[in-house]
């Protein structure tokens, strides 16, 4: 063991989520910390939202915290290397702004577990059976174990809740063209294995508890999934959707789904935004989805 490590910058790219509870609840456990030296900062992807940011700014008056605000979004790659670029100590500890920590040892755990890349996991909150990503994240909820991500330890890494040592972050950055949602992470992983650089899994999870609407979650699926198709050639073997699209090498079953998708995806949709979404037509929506942007590309 290293024993404990003393210097963390805790880092928090906010968009249009009030930051405070999180910030404040980080820093009161950093502070708890005998010999811990730490700053907070968090830095605003143009929100949009004034008056919240308005609200939030007061993060910057708080001791060891630094809040700033971007002209224009840059998106969620670039975002975490700017944040990155300002920190001053050796540890990072990126989470996202709308995850919640209520277990009160979470700092310690990663400043007492040794490895260079810390992936802590998420855990799922309680919603509404209605709720599209709810239902979505709590069937996958089993792989988020450290023991099941540890199996495949580049594959289930997010940025949502991890900590790296600072010379390997900006050694590794972000891949700076990846402007839409999704897979940035994904890239990230595979990264840091070409590195040859050990992720280690630990059950520290932060609490993934509010969920966007049914058809904002579709919404950010299907810009996912294009992000997806435009990075295919890097992503290749990272992605369990990439795999199945491309391993279905019947130019007649291809041609099928992208007819089912053409004729019933506004139905489909339909069903996804609505009361009672199913997950096994979700999966089917993504597939047609995707195909087709195989086929109008």
């Amino acid at each position: 063991m290293h024993g404990m490590k003393k210097e963390l910058s805790i880092l928090i790219p906010m968009y249009n989520t009030d930051t405070r509870p999180l910030a404040r609840e980080l820093c009161r456990q950093a502070k708890a910390i005998p010999d811990l030296v730490y700053e907070l900062i968090v830095i605003d992807d143009e929100s949009g939202d004034t008056a919240l940011v308005e609200q939030c700014s007061e993060i910057g008056q708080w001791p060891d915290c630094r809040f700033m605000v971007l002209e224009k979004n840059i998106g969620r790659a670039c975002i975490r290397n700017l944040l990155a670029s300002h920190a001053r100590y050796a540890w990072l500890l990126f989470l996202d702004c709308d995850m919640t920590i209520d277990n009160p040892m979470f700092l310690r755990s990663y400043l007492e577990t040794d490895g260079d890349v810390i992936y802590g996991g998420y855990k799922v909150g309680e919603a509404q059976h209605s709720c599209l990503r709810y239902r979505y994240e709590k069937a996958s909820e089993h792989q988020h174990t450290a023991q099941r991500r540890s199996q495949r330890p580049y594959l289930h890494f997010h940025t949502a809740n991890f900590l790296v040592n600072r010379d390997i972050m900006l050694a590794h950055p972000f891949n700076s063209s990846f402007r839409t949602y999704g897979y940035e992470d994904v890239l990230f992983g595979k990264q840091l294995r070409q590195a040859g650089i050990i992720v280690t899994h630990l059950d520290n999870p932060a609490g993934f508890y509010t969920f966007e609407s049914n058809s904002s979650f579709v919404s950010k699926t299907e810009e996912g999934l294009q992000t997806l198709y435009r990075f295919r050639d890097q992503l290749r073997g990272y992605s369990t959707m990439l795999t199945f699209a491309e391993g279905i090498h019947l130019g007649i079953v291809r041609w099928a789904i992208r007819l089912w998708h053409r004729l019933f995806r506004r139905l489909e949709r339909r069903n996804l935004c609505g009361r009672h979404p199913s997950l096994r037509l979700f999966k089917l929506y993504k597939l047609g989805y995707y195909l087709t942007l195989t086929k109008t590309n």
